[in-house]
């Protein structure tokens, strides 16, 4: 029996919308103990700022995290995945983009959970294999 990724991923994620800036990123990212957050357009996932988007892209180059957009340095080239699609398709696709987190979003794009390694390892030991390619791949950003 397949595993759905909507029986798998963290619901409710933290968005915040295009506009927002790098400080009300971190802000949100303290206070709920999470290293990024999904930016969105007009409630549509449109980019990912995490933690070290907000050291490499903005405080290395000095910019000012109370006045810079959050789409000033979000990632906006994002792989995704539905609630209906298949885990092993997920652990395909995080394998395939080196990535550690996959948005998961409702045919309109909007965000409705995260689907994280974590997730994948707690669900089914066998995933740990994805963890290990994963960590040993060349940073993402």
């Amino acid at each position: 029996m397949s595993r759905r990724v909507g029986d798998l991923m963290t619901t409710r994620p933290c968005t915040l919308p295009l506009e927002a800036t790098l400080y009300e990123a971190a802000l949100v990212m303290r206070d709920e103990g999470i290293g990024g957050v999904l930016v969105t357009f007009s409630g549509r996932l449109c980019g990912v700022v995490t933690d070290r988007d907000i050291v490499i892209r903005a405080v290395a180059e000095s910019r000012d995290a109370s006045r810079t957009p959050l789409g000033d340095v979000c990632t906006a080239d994002l792989t995704t995945v539905g609630p209906d699609d298949d885990a092993a398709t997920a652990e395909r696709l995080m394998r395939e983009q080196c990535v550690r987190r996959l948005p998961v979003v409702d045919a309109e794009k909007r965000p409705v959970g995260i689907l994280s390694l974590g997730d994948l390892v707690i669900a089914d030991g066998e995933a740990s294999a994805v963890l290990s390619d994963i960590s040993k791949a060349p940073p993402d950003m």
